[in-house]
């Protein structure tokens, strides 16, 4: 027997209702202006059933062929994982700046030496070949911006005497994604992580619609 829907967890409903909105746009059913409108309503939406009467009217559903390009759209970047032995990446800043950014192969551990300077480490375009990434960190006196995706978790063991650690990532679903374990100290100084957002998620979700939408073929038309 099915789970009441008043009962089930509101964000796989929401992800649910999102989902057929996407297909049901993209198939021509629904115009982009009530696409946009309904999305709207769906991601401010706080109960079950607000969610499913965005959609009752909806019989179009997803397929696997969806799930398979919605898969190949949000999931991480990953890659096939080096049979070779990988060199770990360290970052050393004395009295100055190191930086790590642009697209770069994630090893899986990363270590980082700052006295006294500052240290910019940015996975937004990091190629991650691991499901679990370690940063070893040592900070004294120093800064660091630590940037991740929004499909990447942060765990830290940091251990701060007299500095700060702080973690701004924001909680989305991210059964997917990989995790990076921040650990070590910092000693008068600050370690922060936070999110580098190029797109919004409804952003997202509405060029992810217009891209299925053009491969079938269905601009200008009804289904």
């Amino acid at each position: 027997m099915s789970v009441k829907i008043e009962d089930r967890p509101i964000e796989q409903v929401r992800e649910q209702v999102i989902d057929q909105l996407i297909y049901n746009y993209s198939h021509g059913v629904i115009s982009v202006e009530a696409f946009e409108r309904r999305l709207d309503d769906a991601m401010a939406a706080s109960d079950n059933k607000a969610l499913m009467d965005l959609v009752e009217d909806l019989t179009l559903n997803t397929d696997q062929q969806y799930k398979a390009q919605k898969h190949s759209q949000f999931a991480p970047n990953y890659s096939a994982q080096h049979e070779t032995d990988e060199e770990p990446l360290t970052l050393r800043s004395i009295l100055g700046s190191s930086e790590r950014s642009g697209q770069w192969v994630v090893p899986q551990n990363i270590y980082i030496e700052n006295y006294m300077g500052s240290v910019n480490l940015d996975f937004t375009d990091a190629i991650f070949t691991h499901q679990h990434v370690t940063i070893h960190v040592n900070c004294y006196f120093g800064s660091e911006e630590i940037y991740v995706p929004e499909h990447v978790n942060v765990v830290s063991k940091m251990f701060c005497i007299l500095g700060s650690f702080e973690n701004k990532t924001v909680s989305l679903n991210k059964r997917q994604g990989p995790t990076i374990h921040i650990e070590g100290k910092t000693v008068l100084g600050s370690v922060e992580v936070k999110v580098k957002v190029k797109r919004t998620i409804k952003e997202k979700f509405i060029n992810f619609a217009n891209d299925l939408k053009t491969q079938l073929g269905m601009n200008g038309k009804h289904y």
